[in-house]
């Protein structure tokens, strides 16, 4: 017998149904998909699909080559023709690429969303896979604080959309323009060399390669060396200490609380100014849910005009797992609205019946049961479906050109003609809703 062939590695698959190892569904995803092109819609923000293979170059221009995504997390390989070709590691280099491939930013401004699948060579673990998904937004050619404070208070009427309001909490920090970073990593790397046999491997290593991420290290030894560490707020100019002023009295004028935290940086060399995280302690320490910032630079690093742009992505896994943990397995959404049960007489009525109702409940999904079975067997199918309400079809109910309505929840039950059914149920499900 031949070995069975699985999945890569931190490659998974989304089902339609919840098991063990995958207990997040693919219409967990659609639901939540579905919410953030509501969201979209609301701002005025527009699509763009882009490729999921680029060129290396990219990449190693826009994130940095010292970068612990281009040096260890990338999946690059050649191509046929001798091009070097990378899956993307993420979304933004790749969006400011096709803006100026298409003179998409060239005197005037652009509000653009994406997602999809990104893909970076780690170690795999809960919310944290090889293949992963992001939904992110870019914005350009807006340099206020106005267009950061619309982002946060974006992802702020996400949470509230999703019912997460209450276990997910906003950080902030300004990482100032280059001089002021450049005085700063001078400091603290001056600091951190003095207490050089205290750190941990990884943060040795940054230090001379991007010391600003030895203030994201989780190890112990290395956060007591961080406490007595220069902080970046000491060395900021005063365009961008105005700058961030700014964006928090729009957040506390709207009621949205914020922490600032001076060790909040991002992992990629191109954000200037404002960043910030949207964090949770229910995934345990996979808690960032949504990172974004300011990087004016990066148009001008991948040969534009220089162009102001602010942007954030959401990881999809975190974010459905974070719903999933809080709701129940399986309970994020349900299979159908309406479920259609027949015996063998009323099998082909049923058919029509469901056919004539998708074209009144245009926004109902509409399950007709297949394959038989006693009308208790259908009935156990109509709830794990989680439907709101059964139709049932019998020979009685053929005959007399009616139909059962049971309500699943409600547990009420009644006989309607058929004629009436679809006008009964618009007014009915549009109340219950």
């Amino acid at each position: 017998m031949s070995a069975k062939i699985t999945a890569i590695r931190g490659m998974n698959d989304i089902l339609p149904v919840a098991i063990k190892d995958a207990p997040v569904t693919t219409k967990d995803w659609q639901a939540v998909e579905q919410v953030l092109r509501q969201l979209m819609q609301q701002y005025g923000y527009q699509e763009i699909r882009l490729p999921i293979v680029e060129t290396t170059p990219l990449f190693k221009r826009a994130i940095g080559e010292v970068t612990d995504i281009v040096e260890k997390e990338m999946y690059t390989f050649e191509d046929r023709g001798g091009d070097s070709l990378t899956l993307r590691p993420e979304g933004t280099a790749g969006c400011v690429r096709a803006c100026l491939e298409h003179s998409l930013t060239y005197n005037q401004t652009q509000r653009l969303w994406y997602a999809g699948p990104m893909f970076r060579y780690e170690r795999p673990q809960k919310g944290r896979y090889r293949q992963f998904h992001q939904f992110g937004v870019e914005t350009f050619g807006m340099k206020g604080a106005d267009i950061e404070a619309e982002l946060i208070l974006m992802t702020a009427r996400l949470w509230k959309m999703l019912g997460l309001t209450d276990v997910v909490s906003l950080e902030l920090n300004s990482l100032g323009e280059l001089p002021a970073r450049q005085a700063y990593r001078a400091a603290l790397v001056d600091y951190l060399t003095q207490h050089l046999d205290q750190l941990d491997e990884d943060s040795k290593r940054r230090l001379t390669t991007n010391p600003l991420r030895v203030l994201d290290s989780k190890d112990p030894k290395t956060q007591a060396v961080l406490v007595n560490a220069p902080t970046l707020a000491d060395y900021l100019d005063d365009e961008s200490r105005q700058h961030m002023q700014t964006l928090t009295a729009v957040l506390t004028a709207a009621g949205v609380k914020y922490t600032l935290n001076p060790r909040l940086v991002r992992g990629l060399d191109y954000y200037n100014k404002t960043v910030f995280e949207w964090v949770t302690s229910a995934l345990g320490s996979q808690g960032t849910v949504c990172a974004g910032g300011r990087y004016d630079g990066l148009v001008t690093q991948l040969g534009g005009q220089a162009t102001p742009a602010v942007g954030f992505a959401i990881g999809l896994e975190r974010l459905v797992l974070l719903l999933d943990t809080l709701k129940g397995q399986g309970q994020l959404s349900s299979d159908s609205d309406i479920y259609l049960l027949a015996d063998e007489t009323a099998v082909q009525q049923a058919l029509l019946v469901a056919e004539t109702l998708r074209n009144s409940l245009t926004n109902y999904r509409i399950v007709t049961h297949c394959g038989g079975g006693s009308f208790k067997s259908q009935m156990k199918k109509a709830d794990k479906t989680g439907a709101v309400v059964a139709l049932i079809l019998g020979q009685d109910e053929l005959v007399q050109q009616t139909i059962t309505v049971k309500w699943l929840q409600k547990g009420e039950q009644l006989s309607l003609p058929q004629a009436e059914l679809s006008s009964y149920l618009q007014s009915s499900l549009g109340a219950s809703a």
